[in-house]
């Protein structure tokens, strides 16, 4: 039997253990793999509060949280609630049921607030709508006390409790009906110490208010509790002997104690906050009494952190007053007398008279010998010190002595004759500048005053040495003005007249007076430069305190030629070697320590060709002037010979055929000189040519030429001009004949003319010749490409080789020279007149 029952239970739990994992196996949890498969939505989530949403403190009130939840599986769903109070969690749980209950055993003020459920099913949530919760009314708290008797000026702890409360509660207490205090607890409890002053019964209460509900409002009072407070009868007795009304040097007492005190009662005598003395139940204090020792004092006793006391009041009247120190002067000066005098201005005569008030006297707290109210002495660097008086007198046998305020002698130096000088050494005419005023001894405050040749008056102070007396000056125009410049030194008493012997005069200073406008003076002038000369450039001013320094500049370039700096009113540059380029505007510019340039006015030069290239050309001009005098005479005298050998010449053109079968006609004239030609020439040979029918190329392509015909023209001399010298005729009427040549010869002349010879005929003429006495016989060759022939022009001075033909003279030896005098050679070396 005993095998079998242990066997049982082994039977069992392995029962119980298969049936635990099938269980968990068809659990909701153990399925939710087919859970998170299977579709499913969350209808609506409901709150509800019961029995209602406002209830009174004390109520049982549940909180049921209901959801429903569509879905298409067989399991039960797992479901998750949570609860929440104004948005903070107060309650949660996971069940597969479909609701849920939060109870509140019983329901206090601190339940009060919003409440929410919020349902979550895996991944989808819902929350209900939020409801409302007021719970009304407050417990009523208790009150405790440590003691129920305590001294007056003790304290005793209270303590205020609401045990069925929950939350943060604040506690307030109450003395005899007034506030005391608040005391704010995290739980439901809260401890105070509240100090009793005053004796006799005394009753204290609490109450609180739930600080997270505070429109809950204040709980009902307590219990009252009542304490008796005993008082203590400490109050001390002062007495001031012998009087209340006292003159310095008088001893007063003063007596405080307490009549029958408690244990360990002090005593304090005190004067405006400062204990004068101490005592245990009581004391007495003795002193001797002064003037500021007028006033309230005040008698404590303290026992357990209670305090009563009492006052009193003393007038103590002066003996005498307080000392003064008084000197006469109240600046001395080196080497002058001044008088200390110690005095009292009230006196108790009653008590005191005035010859028993004895004085002395003290030097940097050293004691001087001296008698009575007064000390004198002569001023002397050792004389400064701190000085102060002593006041004695006797008062019902006390001695009263009182010292005076101290005062310091300072003995002064006398002012030393100011140096007025130009503060950086010199100044510029017209321009602002300082002046400095300054005395090499002195004390202390010095008043410096400056007076100038315009009148007036400036005042500085000087108080700190390291201060010193400047005075701004707006400008002097002459120099003379600066010894009109005057500084007056004082360092005695405001108002006082400066002291014999502080004057000042500005009597030399470094002045320097601005340059004015440079004039610039070129040498040669201008004008009058030519190439290769030295130019001086002189710029000069009319006033200016030197160094002076000139700067010269061509106007082409703002780079400067040259400066120089110099002592005199003028300075001068020389440029040597002038060419083109230094042609232009030319101008000084000066300056002087005064930091002030002026600039001159701009000079114009020109620089004109030198004059060995002016000879040069004058030379040349001469000499082209003589040669072509000279040419011009050659031809002069060479002309009439050519114009005699002219007229001797004789030649015909052939003629071309024309198409009309008529021949060309050529004469050979003597025309008589024109007015202007150069007299002894009758005339001169003229060829002329008469072409009948169309135009000249015609006639050198007609098939069937006539017969050439001969000519004969009469050629009539001209008159005579009555300006020239007689000229013998010769024949009045010159005939020529005209022969044409054979037609059908071809002859080459240029290109495509023809050539014909002309027989000559013998011309008469003047027989005066200044050469030679013979007439040449030539043979003229005549080239035409249409059969013209070209007049004569230019007075019959030479014959023009036009477009349409030229005419070549062939000479013998006799021409030829004539020829190199007066002509030029062709091609074949005959001569082209």
């Amino acid at each position: 039997m005993e095998s079998r029952a242990v066997y049982l239970p082994l039977w069992s739990q392995i029962f119980f253990t298969f049936f635990m994992r099938v269980s968990s196996s068809t659990s909701p949890h153990a399925g939710t793999g087919e859970e998170s498969q299977t579709s499913y939505t969350i209808n609506s989530v409901h709150l509800t509060l019961l029995p209602s949403a406002d209830v009174a403190s004390g109520t049982h009130v549940t909180l049921r949280c209901e959801v429903s939840v569509s879905h298409g599986s067989s399991v039960p769903l797992t479901h998750h609630f949570l609860l929440l109070r104004d948005d903070v969690e107060v309650y949660s749980k996971n069940s597969s049921n479909a609701t849920v209950s939060y109870f509140l055993l019983p329901a206090r003020a601190a339940h009060s607030g919003t409440y929410e459920c919020r349902v979550k099913v895996h991944d989808k949530s819902r929350a209900s709508h939020g409801r409302k919760l007021t719970v009304t009314g407050l417990q009523a708290p208790q009150l405790q006390l440590s003691v129920l008797q305590q001294f007056q000026g003790e304290e005793v702890t209270a303590t205020c409790s609401a045990p069925l409360e929950e939350g943060s509660l604040t506690f307030h207490f109450y003395l005899d009906q007034e506030h005391l205090k608040t005391v704010r607890s995290k739980n439901t409890s809260a401890e105070t110490r509240v100090l009793l002053d005053h004796p006799g019964d005394r009753k204290l209460y609490c109450a609180f208010t739930v600080t997270t509900v505070p429109q809950a409002g204040l709980s009902n009072h307590s219990n009252t509790v009542g304490v008796l407070v005993k008082g203590l009868f400490i109050t001390p007795v002062m007495n001031v002997l012998p009087s209340k009304n006292l003159v310095e040097g008088d001893l007063v007492e003063f007596v405080c104690k307490v009549v029958e005190p408690p244990s360990n009662t002090e005593v304090f005598l005190t004067k405006e906050r400062k204990v004068l003395k101490k005592g245990l139940t009581s004391l007495v204090h003795r002193f001797q009494v002064w003037v500021e020792d007028s006033g309230e004092y005040d008698c404590k006793a303290e026992t357990r952190n209670v305090q009563k006391g009492t006052s009193e009041s003393i007038l103590v009247t002066e003996l005498f007053s307080r000392p003064v120190l008084t000197m006469d002067p109240r600046e001395v000066f080196e080497g002058e007398h001044f008088t200390l005098t110690c005095s009292v201005s009230r006196l108790a005569s009653e008590r005191l008279r005035p010859q028993d008030v004895h004085f002395s006297f003290f030097k940097d707290q050293r004691p001087l010998e001296v008698h009575g109210g007064s000390y004198s002495s002569v001023a002397q660097p050792s004389s400064s010190a701190d000085y102060s008086c002593r006041a004695q007198g006797l008062s019902q046998g006390s001695l009263v002595a009182k010292n005076s305020t101290h005062l310091h002698l300072e003995v002064k130096v006398p002012v030393s004759v100011p140096l007025l000088s130009v503060v950086g050494g010199s100044l510029v005419l017209g321009r602002p500048f300082q002046l400095l005023c300054q005395s090499s001894q002195g004390s202390l405050p010095i008043s410096y005053v400056l007076r100038g040749p315009l009148g007036g008056a400036e005042v500085k102070v000087v108080s700190r040495s390291e201060e010193r007396a400047l005075f701004n000056v707006s400008s002097i125009q002459k120099a003379s003005d600066i010894s009109s410049f005057v500084c007056l030194a004082s360092n005695n008493n405001p108002g006082a007249a400066p002291r014999e012997g502080a004057a000042g005069w500005l009597q030399h200073a470094s002045i320097i007076e601005p340059v004015s406008r440079p004039v610039l003076r070129v040498s040669p002038a201008p004008g009058q430069a030519a190439e290769g000369d030295h130019l001086t450039l002189t710029c000069s001013v009319q006033r200016g305190t030197p160094p002076i320094t000139f700067t010269w500049f061509h106007t082409t370039s703002a780079k400067p030629l040259a400066f120089r700096t110099t002592n005199e009113l003028s300075g001068s540059h020389v440029i040597t070697d002038l060419g083109q380029k230094h042609a232009g505007g030319y101008y000084c510019v000066s300056a002087n320590p005064s930091n002030h340039s002026q600039q001159s006015v701009v000079v114009t030069m020109g620089v004109s060709v030198a004059g060995w290239k002016k000879g040069t050309i004058a030379v040349v001009c001469v000499l082209l002037t003589l040669t072509l005098i000279l040419i011009l005479l050659a031809k002069k005298r060479l002309l009439p010979f050519q114009r005699r050998k002219r007229s001797a010449e004789l030649s015909v053109k052939p003629a071309g055929t024309k198409t009309d079968g008529e021949g060309a006609e050529v004469t050979l004239g003597l025309l008589n000189e024109a007015a202007n030609v150069t007299p002894g020439v009758m005339g001169r040979s003229v060829w002329s040519e008469h072409v009948s029918g169309s135009e000249s190329d015609e006639l050198s392509h007609e098939e069937h030429p006539e017969a050439a015909q001969t000519q004969y023209t009469e050629v009539l001399p001209p008159p005579a001009n009555p300006d020239r010298a007689p000229v013998k005729p010769g024949t009045d009427t010159v005939y020529s004949e005209v022969q044409g040549s054979v037609q059908g010869v071809s002859e080459q002349a240029d290109g495509a003319s023809q050539q014909g010879s002309v027989e000559y005929a013998e011309l008469n003429h003047n027989d005066n010749r200044d050469h030679d006495d013979y007439v040449e016989h030539c043979s003229v060759n005549i080239h035409s490409d249409r059969g013209d022939h070209n007049g004569p022009e230019d007075h019959g001075n030479h014959f023009n080789n036009g477009s349409h033909g030229n005419l070549n003279g062939n000479c013998d030896h006799a021409d030829h020279n004539n020829c190199a005098d007066n002509g030029d050679y062709d091609d074949h070396g005959d001569c082209n007149e």
